[in-house]
C-alpha cells in the first residue's frame, strides 16, 4: 500500500512519539532496514512506515534517526542520517546530540565541525557534552567561541567547571555572567553555584548569591531555598540555615535532612533531634540521610545509649538496611566515649567491611585513650588503605610516645622513611573581595609568595625592637 502526501505528513509527525517506546529487545536483524541491524518490533514498523512515505519531509527523517538514537544504535542513526536529502540545522543537532548522549564527544565534534549552519542549540549541544565529561578546558574553549549565548550556554559552562570540581571558576563564571548583565541566571544556575559556595566554605560569597536570589525572585523556589540551607550550614552560618528553613512556605525531606545534618555538625545536637521529632510528627517517612544526621547528633552529644537504639530503629521501625555511613556513626560515637573495646567489637559483627574513615576515627580515639593495642590494629587495617598517609603512622608514634616506647617510635619513623612517606603540607583558604586565595605551609606556591614573605619578615623584625610593648591587660594568666 502506498501513503498519500497528507497520510505521509501526518505519519511522520507522529512517527518519533511511536519509536520513542521502543527498545531494541531481539536479536534478529531488522528485515526491513538494509543494514541488517538488531532491532525492536516498533522500530521495524516505523521504518516500515517510513519507507511507504510519498514524500519524506524533514521531520520523517529526524524522527527516524531520532528513533534509532534513542535505541542507542547509532551506527544505524548514522548511515541514515548520511542518506538524508535535506538536513537541516535541528537534524545536525540530533546527531551531535547523539554521541553526545553516548559520550563520545569525538564523534560529536567531528560531526559539530561539519556542520554548514549552527544555531545556538548547536553550539550548546556541544558544550554540555563537554560539560557532562568534565572537560572544562573545552567546555571553555567552545564558550569563547560562541558568537550567541543563553542561559543554558552560562550554565553549561558553570557545570563544566563543577564537574572538574573548579569551583572558584564556578563562582568566577557567574559574577561573570551577573556583571554582563545580557542573560539572567535561572534557578538552575543559582543552585550550582550555590553548591560551589558549599564546598568552598565561601560564606560571603554565599550571601552575595542569596542577595541574587532574592532580586530574581526564586525565595520560594524549594530547590533553590535547600540549596541555601545546605550553604549556610557548610559555611557555618548555622543560624542563617535555621532562618531560611523557617521561612519555607514548603519543605520536603530534603529540607529537614539538610538542617539536621548541618545542625548535628555544628555541634547543635539536641536541637538536632529535636527537630527529628518535629518532622516525624509532620507524617515524614526517615531516610538513610536522616539517620546520619541523627547519629551524628548522638555522635557529638555523646548519647551513646540514644545512638545505638537509633541505629537499631534504623532496621526495625522503618526497614531501613544501616549502610557504611551509619555504621561509621555508630563506631565514632562508642571511640569517643571511650568504649574501644566494644567498638572493635560492632566493627567485627559489621555487615559491611569497615572502611579507612572507620579504622580512622578509631586510630584518633586510640591516641585520645592512650590505647596501644586498639592503635596498632587500626594503623594495620589503614596501611591497606592509605600506604602513604603519614598522619596515621604519627598518631600511632605518638601513642608509643605516650607511653615511653621510643624504640617503637623510632620503628615506625623508619616504617615511614622506607615507604617514602611525607607530610602533605597544610593548605587553608581565605576569602577576599576578589574571590579565594589558597596559602600552603612552608610553600611558595601563591603568585605573591615573594612580597608575602617580606611583609612577614618585616612583622617579625618590628617585633623583636625594643620600641615595641605588646598589650597584655586582657590576657589572663592561668597558674
Amino acid at each position: 500500500m502506498t501513503l498519500s502526501a497528507q497520510e505521509s505528513s501526518t505519519l511522520a509527525s507522529g512517527l518519533r512519539k511511536s519509536i520513542m517506546l521502543a527498545k531494541c529487545s531481539t536479536d534478529s536483524p531488522c528485515q526491513m532496514f538494509p543494514f541488517g541491524t538488531p532491532c525492536s518490533t516498533v522500530i521495524e514498523s516505523a521504518y516500515k512506515v517510513f519507507c511507504e512515505m510519498v514524500e519524506r519531509n524533514v521531520v520523517a527523517w529526524t524522527s527516524m534517526i531520532s528513533g534509532y538514537i534513542l535505541n542507542g544504535d547509532l551506527v544505524c542513526a548514522r548511515r541514515l542520517f548520511d542518506l538524508a536529502p535535506e538536513r537541516d540545522v535541528v537534524l545536525w543537532n540530533t546527531m551531535v546530540s547523539g554521541y553526545i548522549e553516548s559520550g563520545n564527544t569525538v564523534e560529536a565534534k567531528r560531526t559539530f565541525d561539519r556542520m554548514p549552519q549552527r544555531d545556538v542549540m548547536s553550539w550548546n549541544t556541544m558544550l554540555n557534552g563537554y560539560a557532562n565529561v568534565g572537560d572544562s578546558e573545552a567546555c571553555e574553549g567552545v564558550f569563547d567561541e560562541m558568537p550567541e549565548r543563553n542561559v543554558f550556554t552560562w550554565n553549561g559552562l558553570i557545570k563544566g567547571f563543577a564537574r572538574n570540581e573548579k569551583f572558584s571558576e564556578v563562582l568566577y563564571a557567574f559574577r561573570r555572567m551577573v556583571d554582563e548583565g545580557n542573560v539572567l541566571p535561572n534557578a538552575a544556575t543559582v543552585m550550582m553555584v550555590l553548591s560551589a559556595c558549599a564546598k568552598l566554605g565561601a560564606l560571603d560569597s554565599g550571601k552575595w548569591v542569596h542577595q541574587s536570589v532574592k532580586i530574581l525572585g526564586y525565595n520560594g523556589n524549594l530547590n533553590v531555598e535547600n540549596a541555601l540551607i545546605d550553604m549556610y550550614a557548610k559555611c557555618g552560618g548555622i543560624d542563617v540555615a535555621v532562618e531560611v528553613f523557617k521561612g519555607m512556605e514548603k519543605r520536603d525531606l530534603i529540607s529537614w535532612n539538610t538542617l539536621i545534618n548541618g545542625l548535628a555538625v555544628h555541634g547543635y545536637g539536641t536541637d538536632a533531634l529535636n527537630l527529628f521529632q518535629e518532622m516525624k510528627n509532620c507524617g515524614l517517612q526517615p531516610d538513610h540521610i536522616t539517620f546520619v544526621g541523627v547519629l551524628c547528633a548522638c555522635t557529638h552529644m555523646g548519647f551513646v545509649e540514644d545512638g545505638l537504639a537509633y541505629f537499631s530503629a534504623m532496621l526495625e521501625d522503618y526497614s531501613l538496611i544501616p549502610q557504611i555511613e551509619h555504621c561509621g556513626c555508630v563506631v565514632d560515637l562508642l571511640s569517643r566515649a571511650g568504649l574501644l573495646t566494644q567498638a572493635v567489637e560492632f566493627v567485627d559483627k559489621m555487615p559491611v567491611e569497615a572502611d579507612a574513615v572507620i579504622w580512622a576515627a578509631l586510630l584518633g580515639a586510640s591516641r585520645v585513650y592512650k590505647n596501644v593495642e586498639v592503635g596498632e590494629l587500626a594503623l594495620e587495617k589503614l596501611v591497606k588503605f592509605e600506604p602513604r598517609n603519614p598522619a596515621n603512622y604519627v598518631m600511632l608514634s605518638n601513642i608509643y610516645g605516650d607511653h615511653g616506647r621510643w624504640e617503637d617510635v623510632a620503628r615506625l619513623k623508619l616504617a615511614m622513611r622506607d615507604t617514602g612517606v611525607k607530610k602533605v603540607p597544610g593548605i587553608s583558604l581565605i576569602e577576599t573581595d576578589d574571590g579565594l586565595v589558597e596559602f600552603y605551609s612552608s610553600g611558595e606556591k601563591h603568585p605573591q609568595s615573594e612580597e608575602i614573605y617580606k611583609v612577614l619578615k618585616g612583622l617579625m623584625k618590628l617585633l623583636r625592637t625594643p620600641a615595641f610593648v605588646p598589650e597584655v591587660e586582657e590576657i589572663e594568666i592561668v597558674v
